[in-house]
């Protein structure tokens, strides 16, 4: 048997306080049949080494589905869920990519984690003309008309973490990051983001992601000797650092902070000792004080009990994906998937977990608020909020209102 995981979910039933009536009649059409639902594919890491990553991911958008259809659905249509789980695998994601644009022919499909695996895939999807919203934040730069991001940037997060830790640890920093376009292009930002501060970079070391010992660069790091050290280490793997730095004895001799530490369970698996005071910067903490924020984590709760890891951006960023989506398909009144990115482009909000979320027409991805924050006894305690913080780094290489047909990543350019 395939170990690829293929879920097709139908509309997830009303609660028991509603009627039989109410539940049955947004699905029902007049010749007594059931509506046809409206297929979402979905492609992420629910195994491999990004598996603790993708599978909060897909439990927001399972969610995101099952407000959607409690709510009637859209355009009288229950949507149903179609999921893979890649494994950690490009292949994988390549293969259930065609298999979601050509088999299940699905009118929209959210996915991928890392930014090879966006890359994987997003040619599929526009050579098949399957609209796709990558959910994950990442390093910036992606302009394609058929693909929206709902994920923070450097601009947005890099761009907070730094001037914090210029001005209350030292100018002196090191950078640690995965050796794939994310942590490449990262460190970049972090580099830009230190000079401008008036600080200067020690070294900056890459680890592939099955990298799991971590003694040589911290030997290397105790003798470059920074004030800071900044990390963009991504996945399961290197979890590792964080352990072996605490056990090592620095993490009270110099501090950290990161622009992916925290999205994938940390603060639940690891020990106190070692994620206490680690700089982060997100789109949302699940400690961000909004209604929203609190209706999200009760839903969430509600529908996966004890199975629910601690929530990060990628869950509510997954969760926004969907009701972005949700919103342009009411907008334009069809799943057509022109007409739909054309209502998305019309700049378009929804309310997400942490507030009022913009869709930016121009870069296809999202203005919204962001947050400074660290752990305290393993709980995310904020310390700084930047209301309606635009994606500035893709905005200076992208504008699809005035150039519809680029369909590339642009490398920004970030010397400083």
């Amino acid at each position: 048997m395939d170990r690829s995981t293929t879920t097709r979910r139908g509309f997830v039933k009303m609660g028991a306080a509603v009627g039989a009536a109410t539940l049955a009649t947004p699905f029902i059409a007049r010749n007594g049949l059931a509506a046809t639902p409206i297929k979402v594919g979905c492609l992420l890491d629910q195994s491999g080494a990004l598996g603790v990553t993708g599978q909060p991911m897909l439990q927001a958008t399972q969610y995101a589905i099952s407000v959607i259809n409690d709510a009637g659905g859209l355009l009288g249509r229950p949507l149903q869920l179609i999921t893979y789980d890649t494994q950690s695998s490009m292949q994988l994601y390549t293969q259930y990519a065609q298999q979601l644009a050509l088999k299940d022919r699905v009118a929209v499909v959210h996915g991928g984690i890392t930014s090879a695996s966006r890359e994987a895939i997003r040619p599929v999807f526009d050579r098949f003309k399957t609209l796709y919203f990558y959910n994950t934040q990442y390093e910036g730069g992606v302009c394609d008309r058929n693909i929206f991001c709902t994920g923070t940037t450097p601009a947005q997060t890099v761009s907070k973490i730094v001037p914090y830790t210029m001005k209350n640890f030292g100018k002196k920093a090191y950078i640690v990051a995965a050796d794939y376009n994310y942590g490449q292009i990262t460190s970049k930002w972090m580099t830009k983001y230190t000079r401008e501060a008036g600080g200067s970079i020690a070294e900056i070391d890459f680890f592939p992601l099955d990298v799991t010992n971590f003694s040589a660069a911290i030997g290397k790091i105790q003798q470059a000797s920074p004030n800071v050290v900044l990390s963009a280490l991504v996945g399961a793997n290197h979890f590792g650092f964080y352990r072996q730095w605490a056990a090592a004895g620095m993490k009270s001799k110099i501090p950290m902070a990161s622009s992916t530490f925290g999205i994938s369970n940390e603060l639940n698996t690891m020990d106190a000792a070692t994620t206490e005071g680690i700089v982060t910067a997100y789109g949302w903490y699940p400690t961000v004080p909004t209604p929203e924020t609190k209706a999200f984590q009760d839903g969430m709760t509600k529908m996966f009990g004890a199975k629910l890891p601690m929530l990060s951006e990628l869950a509510s960023a997954s969760y926004e994906g969907m009701m972005f989506w949700a919103e342009g398909v009411k907008k334009a009144g069809t799943v057509d998937r022109v007409k739909v990115i054309d209502a998305l482009e019309s700049g378009l909000s929804i309310d997400g977990p942490a507030g009022k979320a913009v869709m930016d027409p121009a870069t296809h991805h999202v203005i919204h608020n962001t947050f400074l924050a660290k752990p305290v006894n393993r709980v995310w305690s904020i310390m700084d909020t930047f209301p309606a913080a635009p994606p500035a780094d893709t905005a200076a290489v992208c504008d699809l209102l005035k150039f519809p047909r680029t369909d590339k990543q642009f490398i920004v350019d970030v010397k400083s």
